[in-house]
Protein backbone atom coordinates (compact mmCIF):
# COMPACT_ATOMS: atom_id res chain seq x y z
CA UNK A 1 0.00 0.00 0.00
CA UNK A 2 1.22 3.39 -0.93
CA UNK A 3 1.86 5.51 1.69
CA UNK A 4 -0.62 8.23 0.07
CA UNK A 5 -3.58 5.14 0.69
CA UNK A 6 -2.47 4.19 4.18
CA UNK A 7 -2.74 7.81 5.17
CA UNK A 8 -5.87 8.28 3.25
CA UNK A 9 -6.94 5.19 5.38
CA UNK A 10 -6.19 6.58 8.45
CA UNK A 11 -7.64 10.01 8.08
CA UNK A 12 -11.00 7.98 6.93
CA UNK A 13 -10.77 5.43 9.66
CA UNK A 14 -10.76 8.52 11.98
CA UNK A 15 -13.11 10.57 10.92
CA UNK A 16 -15.96 7.14 10.95
CA UNK A 17 -15.42 7.84 14.88
CA UNK A 18 -17.85 10.80 14.25
CA UNK A 19 -21.10 9.74 16.14
CA UNK A 20 -22.98 12.70 14.18
CA UNK A 21 -24.62 11.26 10.38
CA UNK A 22 -24.94 12.80 7.37
CA UNK A 23 -27.62 11.54 5.07
CA UNK A 24 -27.68 12.52 1.45
CA UNK A 25 -29.22 10.60 -1.78
CA UNK A 26 -30.37 8.05 -0.03
CA UNK A 27 -27.27 6.86 1.99
CA UNK A 28 -26.03 7.81 5.40
CA UNK A 29 -22.28 8.09 6.42
CA UNK A 30 -20.32 9.62 9.60
CA UNK A 31 -20.50 13.22 8.93
CA UNK A 32 -17.08 14.15 8.34
CA UNK A 33 -15.86 10.63 6.71
CA UNK A 34 -18.35 12.09 4.05
CA UNK A 35 -17.43 15.68 3.78
CA UNK A 36 -13.92 14.55 3.70
CA UNK A 37 -14.50 12.39 0.90
CA UNK A 38 -16.31 14.96 -0.91
CA UNK A 39 -13.68 17.95 -0.04
CA UNK A 40 -11.38 15.49 -1.80
CA UNK A 41 -13.28 14.84 -5.22
CA UNK A 42 -13.99 19.10 -4.96
CA UNK A 43 -10.38 18.86 -5.00
CA UNK A 44 -9.50 16.55 -7.58
CA UNK A 45 -12.38 18.23 -9.84
CA UNK A 46 -10.69 21.88 -9.17
CA UNK A 47 -7.32 20.63 -10.20
CA UNK A 48 -7.03 17.28 -11.61
CA UNK A 49 -3.15 17.27 -11.06
CA UNK A 50 -3.05 18.21 -7.60
CA UNK A 51 -0.37 17.91 -5.51
CA UNK A 52 0.21 14.96 -2.86
CA UNK A 53 0.24 17.60 -0.03
CA UNK A 54 -3.58 19.16 -1.55
CA UNK A 55 -4.84 15.83 -1.79
CA UNK A 56 -3.51 14.92 2.18
CA UNK A 57 -4.76 18.31 3.68
CA UNK A 58 -8.57 17.59 1.44
CA UNK A 59 -8.59 14.25 3.52
CA UNK A 60 -7.36 15.50 6.94
CA UNK A 61 -8.70 19.55 6.47
CA UNK A 62 -11.40 19.08 9.33
CA UNK A 63 -10.42 15.73 10.77
CA UNK A 64 -12.12 15.34 14.36
CA UNK A 65 -14.54 18.08 14.05
CA UNK A 66 -16.73 16.76 16.16
CA UNK A 67 -14.07 16.42 19.05
CA UNK A 68 -14.51 20.71 19.63
CA UNK A 69 -17.81 21.74 19.29
CA UNK A 70 -19.29 25.18 18.74
CA UNK A 71 -21.55 24.96 21.94
CA UNK A 72 -18.30 24.62 23.89
CA UNK A 73 -17.70 28.00 23.31
CA UNK A 74 -19.54 31.84 24.07
CA UNK A 75 -21.84 33.19 21.39
CA UNK A 76 -20.58 35.82 19.39
CA UNK A 77 -17.98 36.94 17.27
CA UNK A 78 -14.74 36.54 19.17
CA UNK A 79 -15.47 33.09 20.64
CA UNK A 80 -16.63 32.04 17.16
CA UNK A 81 -13.15 33.29 15.82
CA UNK A 82 -11.46 31.34 18.45
CA UNK A 83 -13.31 28.46 18.32
CA UNK A 84 -12.39 28.34 14.52
CA UNK A 85 -8.57 28.40 15.19
CA UNK A 86 -8.81 26.01 17.83
CA UNK A 87 -9.96 23.84 15.43
CA UNK A 88 -7.80 24.25 12.67
CA UNK A 89 -4.27 23.45 15.26
CA UNK A 90 -6.65 20.53 16.04
CA UNK A 91 -7.26 19.37 12.79
CA UNK A 92 -3.25 19.84 11.73
CA UNK A 93 -2.15 17.78 14.78
CA UNK A 94 -4.25 14.90 14.11
CA UNK A 95 -3.10 14.94 10.47
CA UNK A 96 0.16 15.01 11.54
CA UNK A 97 0.04 12.42 13.92
CA UNK A 98 -1.93 10.27 11.49
CA UNK A 99 1.08 10.98 8.21
CA UNK A 100 3.78 10.21 10.27
CA UNK A 101 2.18 6.56 10.78
CA UNK A 102 1.53 6.18 7.30
CA UNK A 103 5.56 7.01 7.06
CA UNK A 104 5.64 10.55 5.79
CA UNK A 105 8.80 12.88 6.72
CA UNK A 106 8.71 16.38 8.22
CA UNK A 107 8.58 18.59 4.93
CA UNK A 108 5.52 16.65 3.42
CA UNK A 109 3.81 17.35 6.65
CA UNK A 110 4.56 20.77 7.29
CA UNK A 111 3.31 21.67 3.89
CA UNK A 112 0.25 19.82 4.47
CA UNK A 113 -0.43 21.99 7.90
CA UNK A 114 0.09 25.19 6.06
CA UNK A 115 -2.61 24.05 3.90
CA UNK A 116 -4.81 22.94 6.56
CA UNK A 117 -4.28 26.85 8.16
CA UNK A 118 -4.86 28.05 5.12
CA UNK A 119 -1.62 29.95 5.53
CA UNK A 120 -1.24 32.17 2.56
CA UNK A 121 -4.60 32.87 1.16
CA UNK A 122 -4.95 34.41 -2.20
CA UNK A 123 -1.35 33.74 -2.87
CA UNK A 124 -0.83 29.94 -2.41
CA UNK A 125 -2.95 28.00 -5.53
CA UNK A 126 -3.06 24.83 -3.08
CA UNK A 127 -4.87 26.95 -0.58
CA UNK A 128 -7.50 28.52 -3.11
CA UNK A 129 -7.75 25.07 -4.21
CA UNK A 130 -9.07 24.05 -0.77
CA UNK A 131 -10.81 27.32 -0.07
CA UNK A 132 -12.99 26.99 -3.24
CA UNK A 133 -13.36 23.47 -2.56
CA UNK A 134 -14.69 24.42 1.25
CA UNK A 135 -17.20 26.92 -0.21
CA UNK A 136 -18.42 24.22 -3.13
CA UNK A 137 -18.88 21.38 -0.30
CA UNK A 138 -20.95 23.96 1.60
CA UNK A 139 -22.66 25.02 -1.21
CA UNK A 140 -23.86 21.54 -2.74
CA UNK A 141 -23.95 20.03 0.56
CA UNK A 142 -25.48 22.44 3.22
CA UNK A 143 -26.44 25.84 1.97
CA UNK A 144 -29.98 24.98 1.50
CA UNK A 145 -30.91 23.77 4.36
CA UNK A 146 -29.07 26.38 5.72
CA UNK A 147 -31.14 28.68 3.99
CA UNK A 148 -34.37 27.33 4.57
CA UNK A 149 -33.18 28.18 8.38
CA UNK A 150 -32.83 31.49 7.66
CA UNK A 151 -35.28 32.63 5.12
CA UNK A 152 -37.01 35.13 6.81
CA UNK A 153 -33.98 36.93 6.72
CA UNK A 154 -32.71 37.29 3.15
CA UNK A 155 -30.01 39.73 3.91
CA UNK A 156 -28.22 37.57 6.08
CA UNK A 157 -28.11 35.04 4.07
CA UNK A 158 -26.75 37.23 1.22
CA UNK A 159 -24.45 38.62 3.63
CA UNK A 160 -22.74 35.41 4.47
CA UNK A 161 -22.89 34.03 1.09
CA UNK A 162 -20.90 37.17 0.16
CA UNK A 163 -18.32 36.32 2.73
CA UNK A 164 -17.89 32.97 1.35
CA UNK A 165 -17.48 33.88 -1.96
CA UNK A 166 -14.83 36.47 -1.29
CA UNK A 167 -12.67 33.81 -0.19
CA UNK A 168 -13.23 31.92 -3.82
CA UNK A 169 -11.47 32.77 -7.30
CA UNK A 170 -13.25 33.17 -10.65
CA UNK A 171 -12.92 29.42 -10.62
CA UNK A 172 -14.99 28.41 -7.63
CA UNK A 173 -17.33 31.07 -8.66
CA UNK A 174 -17.59 28.97 -12.32
CA UNK A 175 -18.29 25.87 -10.79
CA UNK A 176 -20.74 27.49 -7.70
CA UNK A 177 -23.11 28.76 -10.13
CA UNK A 178 -23.44 24.95 -11.89
CA UNK A 179 -24.18 23.50 -9.17
CA UNK A 180 -28.30 23.06 -8.60
CA UNK A 181 -30.49 25.24 -6.53
CA UNK A 182 -33.67 25.89 -5.95
CA UNK A 183 -34.87 29.27 -7.96
CA UNK A 184 -34.78 31.35 -4.53
CA UNK A 185 -31.67 29.51 -3.06
CA UNK A 186 -29.70 30.33 -6.53
CA UNK A 187 -31.57 34.22 -6.64
CA UNK A 188 -29.72 34.44 -3.20
CA UNK A 189 -26.36 33.41 -4.82
CA UNK A 190 -26.56 35.85 -8.00
CA UNK A 191 -27.31 38.98 -5.46
CA UNK A 192 -24.45 37.87 -3.39
CA UNK A 193 -22.13 37.70 -6.12
CA UNK A 194 -23.34 41.30 -7.29
CA UNK A 195 -21.91 42.57 -4.40
CA UNK A 196 -18.71 41.40 -4.35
Amino acid sequence: MSRLNKAFELFDAYNKQDPRSFAWEGASEPQEYFFAVKLYEWVLKLDPDAAEELLLASRSQHIGRWEIPREDYPEGREPYLKWRKDLALHHAAIAERLMKEAGYGDETIDRVKQIILKQRIKVDPDVQTMENALCLVFLQLQYEEFRKKYEPEPEKIINILRKSLLKMDENGHRLALTLPYSANGFDLIKKALNRL
